[in-house]
């Protein structure tokens, strides 16, 4: 059986297809991700803007070819934060399953969270210690304490970088008062992180995905790190380097941040919020141990697939 996995987020639609044996065993066929910028311009608005609309139809049907030259059997698709909070989100769920028959759930930032834990628990060794799971979306970033037997605590809030980035607007670098502003912004919002945090203690931060795939990247191309490969699915970053990637983030231009090597240009406007938002957890919460997983909410969509044979709900 294949089976094909769309995660329809705020910055990127992205794709994996398997090949699932009998025994719920599988071995990835192909893998991809579209820029789309579903919340570009009107994210705290409440609405999909219509080029934004347009780029996500236009995402889905370029999938969609891929997903039949593969003769896939089974389409999981779900939707993340742009769309749940769009008035016309639902008009583009609907559009998608009248031009491609694929039907798009539309999942909460509770399941979200969940099914982070399960791609992040797949490439990354989790231990008996608590730790603190970090996804940072484009409309919402997910917090999750657990250890490889179980959640304690998770929430999604609406802090995604596009989402901050439109709020906040920067400027070109960002000022050292628009950081503080941005800080303090997230220091009021995330007090139920801070309760959460003093009762369970985490020893580290885990990264998923996205922005810290870009750390990564950066730390390779600028400072002769590790690369990122497709056998290897966790990496530690090493807080020296963090902050100096960080610093150079934050300081440069769009037009020098074009010349970091390792960072793709989807991501050259909203690494800096992650930046910042990356920055201040470290600092707030004391954490010196940094490591990114590679898997993040479509993988874990699929171990969910795979343990409970049914659409997520």
């Amino acid at each position: 059986m294949r089976l094909a996995v769309i995660d329809c987020g705020t910055n990127t639609f992205n794709l994996i297809i398997i090949e699932l044996s009998d025994r719920n065993e599988y071995k990835k066929l192909f893998k991809t991700r579209i820029p789309v910028k579903l919340g570009e311009g009107a994210i705290n608005k409440g609405f999909i803007a219509p080029n934004s609309f347009e780029r996500g139809l236009n995402a889905i049907r370029d999938l969609n070819a891929i997903i039949r030259g593969y003769r896939v059997g089974e389409v999981i698709a779900f939707a993340t934060s742009a769309i749940r909070d769009a008035n016309n989100g639902q008009e583009f769920i609907e559009k998608v399953k009248s031009l491609f028959g694929i039907n798009i759930t539309i999942i909460d930032g509770n399941k979200e969270a969940e099914l982070i834990y399960l791609g992040v628990r797949e490439a990354v060794k989790l231990s008996d210690n608590v730790s603190l799971i970090i996804d940072i979306g484009g409309g919402s970033t997910e917090f999750i304490l657990a250890s490889a037997k179980d959640i304690y605590w998770k929430e999604s809030f609406r802090l995604g970088a596009a989402r901050l980035l439109e709020r906040f607007s920067p400027s070109d670098p960002i000022t050292g008062q628009e950081v503080q502003s941005i800080t303090n912004y997230l220091q009021e919002q995330l007090t139920p992180l801070f309760e959460a945090v003093k009762r369970y203690a985490p020893s580290e931060l885990i990264g998923s995905s996205g922005a810290f795939d870009s750390l990564v990247e950066m730390i390779h191309g600028e400072m002769n790190g590790e690369p990122l490969i497709d056998s290897k699915t966790e990496y530690e970053i090493d807080p020296r380097k963090y902050n100096q990637i960080a610093d150079l983030v934050k300081r440069s231009t769009l037009d020098q941040r074009r010349r970091i090597k390792g960072l793709v240009p989807m991501r050259l406007d909203m690494i800096v919020i992650s930046c910042v938002i990356v920055d201040f957890i470290l600092s707030a919460l004391k954490l010196n141990k940094l490591r990114v997983s590679i898997y993040s909410l479509k993988e874990g969509a699929l171990v969910d697939f795979i343990n409970n044979n049914t659409e997520i709900n």
